[in-house]
């Protein structure tokens, strides 16, 4: 677990590093300085693009995950493991834009009366889907060859920093609403060109691609499994952007904004995941290509138990200074409204990154195309809650339709996974790891009442003043959570962390 830990570390520091770039840019920038019909466009055509790289890709982020055991080789620089990366998705994009061209009076006629806006910039969808979509495949290549900071900075940090200054070049008249879209597309493209040019650095990967290495058996199982992913991803990768199509189509861009900013906060419970699942990746499928159940379970339970408690420990900070945060934010009067789409989307994630590390077990076993078969019930599920729920409870139907399509997808997965492959996720700790958090909410709520009310009641309650009571309140509390989760001694990692810090 070391190299897992350090990587996951770094890259960790990386995404909360792009947070904080993207805290400024979505909560004091974009709320401030565009509407939220204009905050809903660029939701969409990042979810658009999302979906369209996503199916194009052709699966070549599992199956390199999967496949590259069969080609490491260090001498002969991994034969042309790398070209066939980059071929495969290529064949797809040719294969699901023409399908965009065919589809897009369909796609015209359910955005056209609630969000015009976005139909106006539809076709810019497929040069941001190119650029994703190598990006991607690039970091992908990183994450095998175990280095993931470097393509997490490009990621979180480099494509957040020039969104930031295409929002600036916007606000300040330098370009219209035109070049803030194009300027959108050309964030990819520096980030795809970056990851490319690093992994050159590297040394480790050639353009040239060696038919011959590839058996017969490796041939049609790739085949097979490549023909399983496209099927798996034309259900599969609707579901990140399907809460916000709905939304979109049903209600229009400025609720779409509305939602845009409660999703961002709740995308925070699974920043952690990002690394964690990058870095043991490629572990896990050496684990099952070897046959090795132990190793597998044991870096399934690990994943599973550190997401639980840095997703959790988020959750909890900013669900208990959520109504501050409202205050603060610009315009947070026109956003308030997104207060329990959070709550929802939040638990949502932390379901989902606390267990989908086992649907990875799954990917990389012989029994993965049964995941398939749960992934069209979540597919299906959702849209049906969304087209259930959205005209009921507004966008926060949309996210209850999250949070129990996820309940439903992981309560018949992980009945399969156990029964198939006897690797669980779960751990007597994660019961320790609940209970922590729970008395970490019962302690704030005793603050709140009975301190912290007295202090604002008795003092000055300004806004300098309640955000230093929720910053001492929130520090407090999390320190007692963090020296309970080091005495029940539940993750070895963490105490040694811990440790190190305090002999530093």
């Amino acid at each position: 677990m070391g190299i897992v830990v350090r990587q996951s570390i770094k890259g960790t520091l990386m995404n909360y590093l792009g947070v904080a770039i993207g805290f400024v840019t979505t909560f004091f920038v974009m709320t401030k300085y565009l509407t939220q019909e204009e905050i809903g466009l660029t939701r969409v055509m990042a979810d658009a693009a999302l979906l369209l790289s996503g199916l194009a890709a052709l699966g070549t982020n599992t199956s390199a995950l999967r496949y590259y055991p069969y080609f490491k080789d260090k001498a002969s620089r991994d034969h042309g493991f790398f070209g066939w990366t980059l071929i495969v998705p290529l064949v797809g994009f040719v294969i699901f834009t023409v399908l965009f061209f065919v589809f897009k009076d369909f796609i015209i006629s359910k955005f056209s009366d609630e969000s015009p806006l976005f139909v106006d910039y539809m076709y810019l969808v497929i040069p941001m889907a190119f650029f994703m979509m190598y990006m991607t495949v690039f970091e992908t290549n990183a994450n095998v060859l175990m280095r993931i900071v470097v393509p997490k900075m490009v990621r979180e940090v480099g494509v957040r920093l020039f969104t930031l200054g295409d929002y600036i070049l916007y606000i300040t008249g330098v370009i219209s609403l035109d070049g803030m879209v194009i300027g959108l597309c050309l964030a990819y493209l520096v980030a795809t060109l970056l990851n490319i040019i690093y992994l050159l650095c590297l040394s480790k990967i050639s353009f040239k691609i060696e038919p011959g290495h590839i058996s017969k058996w490796l041939r049609r199982d790739f085949l097979y499994y490549t023909l399983f992913l496209t099927v798996a991803a034309v259900v599969g990768n609707i579901i990140p952007s399907i809460n916000t199509f709905f939304i979109s189509a049903k209600m229009g861009l400025a609720i779409t904004g509305i939602y845009t900013i409660a999703a961002y906060m709740a995308n925070l419970v699974e920043m952690p995941y990002r690394s964690l699942s990058a870095i043991s990746r490629p572990i896990i499928s050496q684990a099952m290509k070897d046959n090795d159940t132990q190793r597998a379970t044991m870096m399934c339970k690990s994943v599973s138990m550190h997401q639980l408690i840095a997703g959790a420990f988020v959750f909890f900070m900013i669900w208990i200074n959520i109504d501050l945060f409202f205050e603060l934010l610009p315009n947070g009067e026109k956003y308030v409204d997104g207060k329990w789409v959070f709550f929802l989307l939040g638990l949502a994630k932390l379901v989902n990154s606390s267990l989908n590390i086992s649907v990875t077990v799954l990917s990389y076993s012989k029994w993965y195309y049964l995941q398939l078969i749960f992934t069209a019930v979540l597919t299906i599920s959702a849209i049906i809650l969304n087209n259930k729920l959205i005209p009921i409870l507004g966008m926060t139907g949309a996210a209850w339709s999250s949070i129990i399509s996820f309940s439903i997808y992981y309560m018949l997965l992980l009945s399969l996974i156990i029964w198939k492959t006897k690797i669980s996720p779960f751990s007597w700790k994660e019961l320790v790891v609940i209970a922590v958090v729970i008395i970490m909410f019962v302690l704030n709520w005793l603050a709140v009442e009975y301190i912290s009310k007295s202090i604002i009641y008795f003092n000055d309650a300004s806004i300098v003043m309640k955000i230093v009571e929720a910053v001492v309140r929130t520090g407090i509390i999390t320190i007692i959570g963090l020296t309970i989760i080091y005495y029940t001694n539940i993750s070895k990692e963490i105490n040694e962390i811990i440790n190190k810090v305090f002999k530093q």
